[in-house]
């Protein structure tokens, strides 16, 4: 199992590129005077803010379940990414105010060359530490990473419009493009937080487990019915990189208690080898007797669930 504390020296290393990039931005706007770079800029300042929540995020998530949170706390990082999210959204806002009233008012920009290449030097730093990010967030499942990754990885491509549609200014010095630039760098950054808060939203509401997920556990449960067994009431939801299933086992009533606890132990050493972090609770339940067959529905809050 992944040591989920170690998981903060991304967050440490998301925090350092997004403090030189802000550095970066800052001067190629101050010496441009480009808004289409100020956006640019203002997105890397959220990257900041969502690097210390993701740091956060991280650390909660490692912390060992506890009395009050018997279910561990890896739900966090659903938080982190909607926050983040959210942040995204307030940036595409600030940066489409700034550019609207800069294409009411356009001004020429300034020493065009060197802002060009500051903005190309951080978005190397943004595209490296993205794909470090990514490429952690899938081997770890964190979902806090991968946001994080993501969110920079759109900064890199913002940063290559931006700089397009400085190029398009110094080459036909239709300044108005600047600020129609910016605009489009907003929209990008909305699709982008639209999509993280859904998929928050997704796993705070404990979306079940990926198709994929739930095959590996149906071929694991398929592979034990040569034995006489049965089973229903399959349920599985998402808490971070934890994976939560619920099934009821049934199995011929003559069986004695410790046949059939074997066989649960058996099936869940199985299952956990395909789906890693899984916490799993087994109910076992006698083939044929009509009580067995009525706690099958979804929504079993009145009565018949009884593990």
């Amino acid at each position: 199992m992944t040591n989920r504390a170690a998981l903060t020296r991304y967050a440490w290393l998301s925090i350092g590129a997004a403090l030189a990039t802000i550095s970066l931005k800052a001067l190629a706007y101050f010496i441009t005077g480009s808004v289409s770079l100020l956006s640019d800029a203002l997105e890397s300042l959220v990257n900041l803010v969502a690097a210390v929540f993701a740091l956060w995020a991280l650390h909660v998530a490692a912390q060992p379940p506890d009395d009050e949170h018997e279910f561990g706390h890896d739900k966090v990082e659903f938080f982190s990414s909607g926050i983040e999210g959210v942040l995204i959204l307030f940036a595409a806002g600030s940066i489409a105010l700034t550019s609207v009233q800069r294409l009411l008012s356009p001004q020429p920009l300034e020493s065009i060359n060197l802002g060009l290449i500051l903005s190309l030097s951080a978005s190397v730093i943004n595209g490296v530490v993205a794909w470090v990010l990514l490429n952690a967030g899938r081997r770890h499942d964190s979902i806090t990473l991968e946001a994080d990754g993501r969110h920079l990885l759109t900064d890199v491509w913002t940063s290559v419009g931006v700089v397009i549609g400085i190029a398009a200014v110094s080459l036909t010095e239709a300044y108005w493009l600047d600020p129609v630039v910016a605009l489009l760098v907003a929209v990008n950054i909305v699709v982008t937080g639209v999509r993280l808060v859904r998929r928050s939203a997704d796993g705070l509401m404990d979306r079940a487990v990926s198709g994929a997920d739930r095959a590996a556990i149906e071929a694991v449960l398929e592979g034990y019915k040569t034995d006489g067994m049965q089973y229903h009431a399959l349920r599985t939801r998402c808490s971070g990189a934890r994976r939560f299933i619920s099934i009821h086992i049934l199995v011929p009533g003559g069986w004695t208690v410790q046949r059939g606890h074997n066989l649960l132990e058996r099936i869940e050493q199985d299952i956990r080898a395909v789906i890693p972090n899984a916490v799993i609770g087994t109910h076992l339940e006698p083939l044929g007797d009509p009580a067995a067959m009525a706690d099958i529905v979804l929504d079993r809050s009145e009565g018949g669930e009884d593990s």
